[in-house]
């Protein structure tokens, strides 16, 4: 996958139906052993409630992982609907959970698919959004002279600069798109750029750009 969208960081959301209160959870991950980790300590956050229901997307090996659970719940009253409102947003490596505090009265399987459904809804609402990329993870060394001028290059390139550090020369650790490494190289060759030496590493999804 080249592209997906996913979320910056946790937010939360709460509504109440019929004295029933639920407390929704959309918490961005890297991978399933994460997602599972985030649910095991929501589950001892929130002990005392009667349900803790669980939806996520994690992409893996250039696979989606999809999981969803209903925990007590009537079957497919509570997992399956986030789950189709993450697929809806088009969200990946995140993880939807909703904590039910039972209030006494029952809601009824439409009641219980629209009180999932409008918390997951609220949560994701309350979240910013963001695109990641595949892109490429680059050393590069240069002189402590060019390096003021490097950092403007690679604002102007939508390079993001990881790590920087400092001995005999500037060893920057870099991550950015194909074709920006494209143009990165050219301006090597060419010396519109003065760098002393690079280095290719792994692909690695970046941020791309922020969807308010």
């Amino acid at each position: 996958m080249h592209q997906f969208l996913t979320i910056k960081q946790e937010s939360t959301a709460e509504i109440t139906e019929k004295k029933s209160k639920f407390i929704a959870y959309i918490i961005p991950v890297e991978s399933k052993k994460q997602a599972e980790e985030v649910i095991s300590h929501i589950k001892k956050k929130y002990h005392d409630a009667r349900h803790h229901c669980v939806a996520y997307r994690i992409l893996e090996e250039e696979t989606i992982i999809e999981k969803s659970s209903d925990d007590g719940e009537p079957s497919g009253t509570a997992g399956a609907p986030m789950m189709a409102i993450l697929q809806k947003n088009e969200l990946c490596n995140v993880v939807a959970i909703v904590i039910r505090y039972f209030g006494g009265i029952l809601l009824g399987t439409g009641g219980l698919v629209r009180a999932y459904s409008e918390a997951t809804v609220k949560a994701i609402e309350g979240a910013e959004k963001v695109a990641k990329i595949l892109g490429i993870e680059m050393e590069v060394t240069m002189k402590y002279s060019e390096y003021e001028t490097f950092k403007y290059y690679c604002q102007k390139n939508a390079i993001c600069i990881e790590n920087v550090t400092y001995g005999e020369n500037i060893l920057c650790r870099i991550s950015l798109e194909e074709t920006a490494k494209e143009r990165l190289l050219t301006d090597f060759e060419t010396k519109h750029i003065n760098i002393e030496n690079w280095k290719e590493f792994n692909k690695k999804y970046m941020e791309k750009s922020i969807i308010k």
